[in-house]
């Protein structure tokens, strides 16, 4: 299961992974918030498969701006900043019904070590504005514990990450906002 990760004042060892001591390192702020409305913010690391589909269902319907997502071959890190829906309040404001649903999103990084390599497929590098939709995070192990990790975008686009092994962190950042509407797959509306 993903593991919530220390404390926001300075960067924690939080659990031990295939390839050693995981150092959490994404020190942030005080919290995620809106007025006078508190999101319960995410800070979770991911070490093996069933860490990173947790990871991948808080960050279905992220949006990405291409120029938020960053390659560091020297460092063998990828870090992405997103607007993540919050759908743990998206299904307590449908199950009460009684008034208008006020769905929100954070910002939120996610960063992977220990990257080998990155590829992208249908991404167009050079639209820094461009929004990407993210719709999954995989991983498929291979020669354990090093596997790929692929994030699938809405429209075809994907990356795809080796990793000597898994070791993945997701943290909120900053400021709640609200969302227009909640993500639908099943109709042709943009998602905002």
């Amino acid at each position: 299961m993903s593991r919530p990760i220390g404390p926001r004042h300075a960067p924690t060892t939080a659990a031990t992974g295939p390839c050693g001591p995981v150092i959490c390192s994404l020190v942030v702020g005080r919290g995620c918030r809106q007025r006078n409305v508190v999101m319960e913010e995410l800070k979770l690391i991911a070490l093996d498969k069933d860490d990173v589909e947790v990871m991948s269902a808080h960050l279905q319907d992220a949006l990405v701006k291409v120029g938020d997502i960053l390659w560091r071959p020297r460092e063998h890190r990828f870090v992405m900043a997103v607007n993540r829906f919050d759908w743990m309040n998206a299904v307590d404001a449908d199950a009460l019904k009684s008034k208008a649903p006020e769905y929100r999103r954070c910002r939120t990084a996610l960063r992977f070590e220990r990257v080998v390599s990155c590829k992208c497929r249908g991404l167009d590098q050079n639209g820094k504005d461009s929004v990407l939709n993210l719709l999954a995070i995989e991983f498929a192990e291979h020669d354990a514990p090093a596997g790929a990790v692929t994030l699938t975008f809405s429209g075809g686009g994907a990356i795809r990450l080796e990793v000597e092994c898994l070791e993945a962190e997701l943290v909120d950042l900053g400021e709640v906002f609200a969302a227009m509407a909640c993500p639908d797959h099943f109709s042709n509306t943009k998602v905002v």
